[in-house]
This record gives structure tokens, C-alpha cells and sequence, in this order.
């Protein structure tokens, strides 16, 4: 009777750990991916997903690009053994045939197991990364991640309100862009004209966000400024057309315009980035791009978006 007491006591508790089917699943704010959390986990703090109350016990959900499930289709497929001690593995999902991975390692000193799941979304792949601290795998088991992973759900659409609401600035006049879609939830936010399945390129578009540290003087802020502009993703053959100091709502700032092909489509552009110095902390980086032949009508909208962009609190 003494060891079956603390035998049942375990296997209790390692029951109480799987998730519980009934409850509706969870969506980490602005993602289109959630799942049922393991009981003992709660909304991250810190990162999208879930983690225990001590913060051992990790659950980080992303999207990444809709090919990534293709790609980790296609490679397990082609070693469906694993390697290198990886478990390869895979479960019915509400949206769809997911693939995971199982394999030990260690976070500092700690021993862990990590587990690493990915999922097909319409316009994207769902992705989960588990870790679990090795004195918590008798609570967390395998089995307890695996019926977590099977409760992985999608979501059509994100409220633009819930995506907007985690950036870390206000963004009080949209200008008639209709679909808005978080690229880093609480960074980055793209407002376009176009969609994802159809691709952005052919419509206006703009890219809202922070970066770090920017340079103080101003003539190493034009050279910043004329450089980033030239490392805009997706924009080939870039010339720059003009490149300025200006004020952005009473900021220093810098405007820098550049013409470039862009799209599957080559599509001819104009593309225009605003960035607002902080004289401490992250500077706003505003990126939009527009046909050649809609730029017109396309910069107003976009300086109507960049000037009504607020401070919080």
C-alpha cells in the first residue's frame, strides 16, 4: 500500500496535465493559431503561448511562412526515422495532419526536452515549440504534449483592433487599408490594399514598426537611412530617388524614397521610408510601397497613416 499510494498520487496528477478537450482552445493575441494548454500553464508574459506559474515549462507559438509545412513535410518524408536522436511523429489536428519532433538537450545546465510541432494554415504554417525542464516530465509525459498538439485549432481571421492593440504605439487612422495582419505581434504590423494569397506587391501596402538603437548624428542618420531603405526586402534593382531630413510629428526624422521591381510580377514600385528618431529606446520605421502608376493616391494615404500614429498612454 505504501508504493501504490504514491503511484496512484503520480498518475493522477500526470492525467490532470493532459488538456482538457471540453475547454475551447486559446489564441495567443494576434495569432491565428491556438490549441487547448496543458492544465498548469497559463498566457506567457513575455513571448505568444503558454508557460507554467515558476516559467520552466514553455509553450511558444508563431506563423511562419506557408511553405514551412511543406518543407517539414518533405523532410520527413525523406527520413522518416530521424536522426541524431530526434523522434519524428505525427497527429490529427482540427486543422490538420500536424508534424512533431521529440528530442532531449539542455537549456544552460538544465536538462530539457524540447518537443516542436508544425501545422498547415490557410496563408500560413502554425508552429509550437515545447520545452520542458527534466523534473517536470512526469507531469508533462509525452503523451500529455501529444493531446496538446492534437487540440492545435486555426482561426480564420485576427481582429484588426487585437492586432492593433498589441503594438506598442497607437495607429488612430487606418486610411481605408482593409486587411491588417500582425508579421511580429507587439513589433511589426503590415496595412494593405492586397492580400497574402494573392501577394501585397500589386497594391499599395505599409510596414509599421520599431528598431533598435539609430544612429544620433545627423549625418550618420542620412547614411542609416539610405542604407536600410536599400535592404528593404523584395525590392530589386533600387535606386534612390530622394533622401531627406524632415519632422514626423514634431520628431526628427529622415525620408527616403526609392524606385524598384518588385513581386513574382515584377511589379515597377515607389517605395518610401519614414524613420522617427528616438533619442532613447526603439525609433518607428514606417516602409510603404505602392505601383508606380498608384502612387499618387497611394502617398496620401500613407503620410494620413504616419502622421496619425500616437504614443501610448
Amino acid at each position: 500500500m505504501k508504493l501504490i499510494r504514491p503511484l496512484a498520487a503520480l498518475a493522477l496528477l500526470a492525467a490532470t496535465a493532459l488538456p482538457a478537450f471540453a475547454a475551447d482552445a486559446v489564441f495567443p493575441p494576434g495569432l491565428r493559431l491556438g490549441m487547448v494548454p496543458l492544465v498548469g500553464l497559463n498566457t506567457a508574459k513575455t513571448f505568444p503561448g503558454f508557460e507554467s506559474e515558476d516559467g520552466n515549462v514553455k509553450v511558444l507559438i508563431t506563423e511562419l511562412p506557408p511553405a514551412a509545412y511543406g518543407e517539414v513535410v518533405s523532410a520527413f518524408n525523406s527520413n522518416p526515422a530521424g536522426a541524431n536522436g530526434v523522434k519524428q511523429d505525427k497527429v490529427e489536428t482540427p486543422a490538420g495532419l500536424a508534424y512533431f519532433t521529440t528530442e532531449t538537450g539542455k537549456a544552460g545546465d538544465t536538462p530539457v526536452k524540447r518537443y516542436s510541432m508544425i501545422v498547415p494554415g490557410a496563408g500560413f504554417s502554425g508552429y509550437v515549440a515545447v520545452q520542458v525542464p527534466e523534473n517536470a516530465t512526469k507531469i508533462y509525459t509525452d503523451e500529455a504534449v501529444r493531446q496538446m498538439f492534437a487540440s492545435a485549432t486555426t482561426r480564420k481571421q485576427v481582429s484588426a483592433e487585437e492586432q492593433i492593440g498589441l503594438m506598442p504605439f497607437k495607429i488612430t487612422n487606418l486610411a481605408d487599408f482593409k486587411d491588417i495582419r500582425t508579421l511580429a505581434p507587439g513589433s511589426s504590423i503590415i496595412l494593405a490594399d492586397g492580400d497574402e494569397a494573392t501577394g501585397y506587391e500589386s497594391k499599395p501596402f505599409m510596414i509599421l514598426g520599431l528598431i533598435g538603437a539609430t544612429p544620433q548624428q545627423a549625418d550618420d542618420r542620412a547614411r542609416f537611412a539610405q542604407e536600410a531603405a536599400l535592404q528593404i526586402p523584395g525590392v530589386r534593382e533600387s535606386r534612390v530617388t530622394m533622401s531627406e531630413p524632415i519632422r514626423i510629428n514634431g520628431q526628427q526624422g529622415f525620408e527616403t524614397r526609392i524606385d524598384g521591381i518588385s513581386g513574382k510580377d515584377k511589379t515597377p514600385v515607389t517605395v518610401v521610408q519614414w524613420i522617427r528618431f528616438s533619442s532613447g529606446g526603439a525609433s518607428l520605421r514606417i516602409i510603404a510601397s505602392a505601383p508606380r502608376d498608384q502612387w499618387a493616391s497611394a502617398f496620401t494615404r500613407f503620410r494620413t497613416v504616419r502622421d496619425g500614429i500616437q504614443p501610448k498612454g
